[in-house]
């Protein structure tokens, strides 16, 4: 195996197998994905930061098999920290911190594709600093039905006085962020996009579900709001997907998603998000800081 050793702000990380292809429709190496995560890290790391994260590896590539893996792992460099998290039948156990881009680095060496995110941070799991929907179309509904589920949400929240922030997931659908940052639970995020999704099936019986049932989902957008359960986690800001192409969980502007309803390409690799990054800045910021207070009881 061939290794090269590279360094990274103050760290020396070790890398393999750099031209590993990784994503066989594209040619994209290994020494890509890691190039990627390396550009992206100052963007990204607030993100993911002070959350365990859970890694999704694919070793052999995209076409082989894949597996997620909460516990970090024990051959990690003694720099990169770990945090207790939900934990598994086992009981609790330690989740991967990073704070650093050597560690975004590490992780692409492995061939950690995918980077998932709890909505709870390290330091109280049991309070969610954000809300997620996870919009899933049922075929032959596509992103751009999606996308007009999620401007219709947006009436529902703007109603509350709550503000929110879209992303594609980077596979077939999007994510919409309701940023907190006060006291909350996993009951009250879960009861309350609950909530928002049956108004929606009201609304647009046609074209939304909330029921997770596969049979209920062809030709409609599931509104995932089981997504805040204080286990799961969402596929992370700025993560790339393990699809034929290497495409990456994008934030959005509203008026995209608007373009997008319309049924223009929602869908960004690598260099796009890279000078998206550079033109736009990053548009999840304020999820990291908005103060927001759902309706109802916290506690």
């Amino acid at each position: 195996m061939s290794r090269v050793e590279v360094a990274v702000g103050e760290r020396t990380v070790s890398l393999s197998n750099l031209d590993k292809v990784l994503y066989p429709v594209t040619g994209t190496t290994k020494a890509k994905v890691i190039d990627y995560y390396a550009r992206i890290a100052p963007t990204m790391l607030p993100h993911i930061t002070d959350r365990g994260v859970t890694l999704r590896r694919f070793p052999d590539g995209v076409d082989g098999t894949s597996f997620f893996e909460k516990r970090c792992a024990s051959h990690r460099p003694a720099w990169i920290d770990t945090a207790e998290g939900p934990g598994d039948r086992g009981g609790p156990i330690g989740y991967c911190r990073f704070s650093e881009p050597a560690a975004l680095v590490w992780s692409a060496n492995m061939a950690a594709l995918e980077i998932h995110a709890p909505m709870a941070r390290c330091g109280d799991v049991e309070s969610p600093t954000i809300l997620v929907f996870d919009l899933d179309p049922g075929a032959p509904a596509t992103i751009v039905e999606c996308c007009r589920i999620a401007l219709a949400m947006r009436e529902v929240l703007d109603a509350v006085g709550l503000e929110a922030f879209p992303k594609t997931s980077g596979s077939k659908g999007m994510q919409v962020y309701v940023p907190l940052n006060t006291p909350h639970t996993h009951d009250h995020t879960g009861e309350f996009a609950l909530a928002v999704g049956q108004l929606l099936t009201k609304q647009r019986p046609d074209e939304v579900t909330v029921i997770m049932k596969k049979s209920e989902r062809p030709g409609k957008i599931f509104v995932d709001w089981s997504q805040n359960s204080r286990h799961k986690t969402t596929i992370a800001p700025y993560s790339l997907r393990a699809k034929d192409h290497p495409t990456v969980s994008t934030p959005l502007t509203w008026d995209e998603v608007a373009d997008g309803a319309d049924g223009s390409a929602l869908s960004f690799e690598t260099d796009d998000v890279l000078t998206r990054v550079d033109d736009l800045g990053d548009l999840f910021a304020p999820v990291l800081t908005l103060e927001q207070s759902l309706p109802g009881p916290r506690s």
